[in-house]
């Protein structure tokens, strides 16, 4: 080979040093950058000069031409990838869920002194107290004013639960806003991968990078697919349906429910839709939706994955109360939300004292059932079979001015009794009619649990309660007095023993029974179980995580070891080059020398 074309060999070298170089110097500037991975450099032989050819050889008669800096390498494990991006999704799933038990708990305040235990007890003892001495007005104050603070207090602690979903449920929204914004990035990312590998010379190892981490923050808020087509472009789906596709970002909308403004996210292009009459589309999202949140949720079954599934379930569809644990089948929805179960179950406690108070002073007003349809003399019914009801100041006493029963706990958009009024028959003993007199009832207003969704103003629950704003002016009106003038304590006592009966449950699924003191200790029981559960999971799962992410790091992870090990190699590499073409150089002179004299 002549001398100059020697040189291009040397230069060769020097060229693929300082290319090795820069590369490595790349990998060490981005030691601590989010989402970066390690460069390699491959390095191969330029194509050979041929000389001679001779088929009687075992080879051609050839020289080299110098060494080329063939590619740069993006060092990343597909499977650790996809593991570690999977792992991380269950991990957000369960440190939201252990977030949200924790705020639960703090709602309730046992941890921070504002317990509401403390004013059921309160409740309890003023019961306690009226037992002793129900005729006193200070011992009927004490109770009145006890219920008073005991619906307050309920209505606090609801209300938190309330403010927190829709705390969750701003969440929501949040991340569907980025999870799209996150699809158009890649999508974006996509073509300027291609644009620049297009001419397979130049590698978007960094554009790479930064896709890649896109994916990583995707994948702890949904379950995510994802894999490259051989133009490089990337493609996503989200639990199972095409998100990045090919030159398209299929977005996530967000339905909004008229009622409690609850997000609900879902595939815009498999739902139909009306034009409105301003132009604006309503869409129709069933079987649209982006999750299915009735499945069970389980680590076999891969439906614990994903942060915004865990808000929504945190978050349910409603605002629970007592009638979604009354029904095995209704409680089945209702179940897997945490907000909801803890709303649905204290809320029954607070229905189960209220109905329970105010059933025990309707027997001593005289309520009783109707063993058989009440008939006015044109045979209108006044009171059906079943209903309860009392006649207009006959028997009993806890009466208010009106004639109507006395009620403790009453609702605030409708009426605990309404007023029938009619003509009935007068007979003699014989049984001949004499006459009509006018009679006039309080018949009960029964709870409309049939459509409790659309009937809550019916309901006695924590949101349509209140105590009688005639009883806390005037607490003498329970009076615990007989018609006779005798002491009630049978009622009083009946109270007191309401307290004490074990005939209550937390849900259906519970088969273990508890008096009303005890029920809310085995709320708080199960918050603090579940809560313990969910940590303990997230804990582990933070170590799997972990143990996924170092292996991905031994792989793709930058060492600075191993990079300046690497720089000291190729620095030797441009020096060997540098003294091979001095060495050339002072042939080359010394010939042109030789000769020239």
């Amino acid at each position: 080979m002549p001398l100059m074309g020697s040189l291009y060999v040397g230069s060769s070298g020097l060229q693929t040093s300082q290319n090795a170089l820069n590369t490595t110097a790349h990998n060490l500037s981005n030691m601590d950058t989010t989402g970066y991975v390690r460069q390699q450099v491959q390095q191969s032989t330029r194509s050979y000069m041929t000389l001679a050819v001779n088929a009687k050889a075992i080879s051609n008669q050839e020289t080299g031409l110098g060494v080329t800096y063939s590619r740069v390498k993006h060092i990343r494990d597909y499977f650790l990838d996809k593991a570690y991006r999977r792992e991380s999704g269950r991990s957000m799933f369960y440190q939201v869920s252990s977030e949200v038990m924790t705020e639960v708990e703090d709602q309730l305040g046992e941890m921070n002194g504002e317990a509401f235990q403390g004013t059921l007890t309160d409740f309890w003892t003023s019961i306690q107290e009226l037992a002793k001495d129900p005729t006193s007005a200070v011992t009927q104050g004490l109770f009145v004013q006890s219920a008073v603070e005991f619906v307050e207090k309920a209505q606090a602690v609801y209300g938190g639960l309330k403010a927190y979903q829709d705390n969750l449920n701003a969440q929501v929204k949040d991340q569907v806003d980025t999870i799209n914004a996150y699809g158009k990035k890649i999508l974006a990312l996509n073509e300027a991968i291609r644009g620049i590998e297009t001419g397979g010379i130049e590698s978007a190892n960094d554009l790479r990078d930064a896709r890649d981490q896109l994916l990583d923050e995707l994948s702890q808020m949904v379950d995510i697919d994802f894999g490259e087509d051989i133009r490089g472009n990337v493609w996503v789906k989200v639990e199972g349906t095409d998100f990045v596709k090919g030159e398209r970002c299929y977005e996530i909308g967000l339905d909004v429910d008229e009622n409690t403004g609850f997000y609900t996210p879902f595939w815009i292009q498999d739902a139909t839709y009306r034009t409105r009459a301003d132009g604006t589309r309503e869409y129709i999202i069933d079987g649209a939706e982006v999750f299915n949140l009735k499945k069970e949720i389980s680590s076999n079954l891969n439906t614990d994955i994903g942060g915004l599934k865990a808000i929504l379930l945190a978050r349910g569809d409603h605002r629970a109360d007592y009638t979604d644990v009354a029904n095995e089948k209704v409680y089945g929805d209702v179940s897997q939300s945490i907000l909801m179960n803890v709303q649905a179950e204290f809320d029954q406690l607070i229905h189960n004292v209220a109905t329970k108070v105010n059933e025990i002073l309707a027997t001593a007003a005289g309520v009783k059932q109707a063993e058989a349809d009440v008939l006015a003399s044109d045979g209108t019914i006044l009171v059906k079979k079943g209903e309860y009801y009392c006649e207009n100041n006959v028997g009993g006493y806890m009466r208010k001015d009106d004639g109507s029963p006395v009620q403790m706990f009453t609702k605030v958009s409708s009426d605990g009794y309404r007023k029938v009024t009619g003509k009935v028959d007068v007979k003699d003993e014989n049984g001949n009619v004499t006459g009509q007199e006018d009679v006039e009832f309080w018949v009960y207003n029964e709870e409309n649990l049939d459509n409790p969704r659309d009937a809550q103003e019916t309901l006695y629950s924590i949101q349509n309660l209140q105590v009688d704003d005639e009883l806390m002016q005037k607490p003498s009106m329970l009076g615990f007095r007989l018609e006779d003038g005798s002491e009630d304590k049978a009622t009083a006592e009946s109270l007191k023993a309401a307290f004490m009966e074990e005939e209550y449950s937390l849900n259906p699924n519970v088969k273990k029974k508890a008096s009303l003191v005890d029920y809310y200790d085995d709320l708080v029981a199960q918050i603090a179980n579940s809560g313990y559960a969910f940590r303990s999971i997230y804990t582990n799962q933070e170590g799997t995580v972990e143990s996924v992410y170092a292996a991905r790091e031994q792989v793709s992870g930058v060492s600075s070891d191993e990079e300046l090990s690497n720089m000291i190699k190729f620095q030797n590499a441009y020096n060997a080059s540098s003294r091979y073409i001095n060495v050339l150089d002072e042939m080359l002179e010394h010939l042109l020398s030789t000769l020239g004299v």
